[in-house]
């Protein structure tokens, strides 16, 4: 992976953190921008158009959460990676921050060598080649160019909605497990809650507005139209 022609915004209202993920995102090869405060994450953001946006969720102006609506609400940064930074560690605040349409949440304090490993890990997805078109009874899902279409009439999804909507469409009736569906969307180095995968699933019904992923109790989830 060229982490040369990756760009990363950070924005955070702690200077220490600021410094080290910088200094640790800068020596693997990326190009870092910074920003203390949401609406400075916001202007950089628009102005800097980087590939992954880190957000402090509790910042000054503006939290992280709202910087994330107001990002993935424009098109473009529909495909932009977002990850949350929080010292609040609860159930509730994380499923409101995947509901924003984030890509992955680190809980304070960080390790560096943790954080790289989850930055990286995100771009390898990103590059992960799946060009299958499928179209399944009004239904298509086209990873080439990223679109979804529900009887000719565009959905946009989030990127971590899209893929997992693909992983299932690709075996009808085939029963995915949770932590299959945890390691082949998020992958193996990803650390993210149990009912991450039901909220975007939840998401994608409603987005979708059509029956197509049917919930396996006490197993995991099915694409059957």
């Amino acid at each position: 992976m060229d982490t040369q022609s990756r760009r990363v915004l950070i924005a955070d209202d702690e200077p220490d953190i600021l410094e080290i993920l910088k200094y640790n995102l800068s020596k693997e090869g990326y190009d870092v921008v910074t920003a203390k405060n949401g609406d400075e994450a916001l202007e950089k953001a628009r102005r800097t158009q980087p590939d992954l946006v880190v957000l402090d969720v509790m910042m000054p102006q503006k939290t992280g959460v709202e910087v994330c609506q107001i990002l993935r609400s424009q098109p473009a940064f529909k495909d932009t990676l977002i990850i949350f930074l929080t010292a609040v560690n609860d159930e509730g605040t994380q499923i409101k921050g995947l509901e924003t349409g984030a890509d992955d949440y680190i809980s304070k304090p960080i390790s560096p060598r943790v954080f790289l490993s989850r930055v990286n890990a995100l771009f390898r997805r990103l590059n992960k080649p799946e060009t299958k078109k499928l179209e399944l009874e009004g239904l298509t899902i086209d990873p080439e160019r990223f679109i979804v279409q529900v009887k000719g009439d565009d959905v946009v999804l989030a990127k971590k909605e899209f893929e997992l909507l693909h992983l299932l469409a690709l075996k009808p009736g085939r029963v995915f497990l949770r932590n299959e569906i945890l390691n082949q969307v998020w992958g193996n180095e990803v650390i993210v809650g149990d009912r991450t995968i039901d909220v975007h699933i939840r998401k994608i019904r409603q987005k979708l507005g059509i029956d197509c992923i049917t919930t396996v109790k006490g197993v995991g989830y099915k694409f059957e139209l």
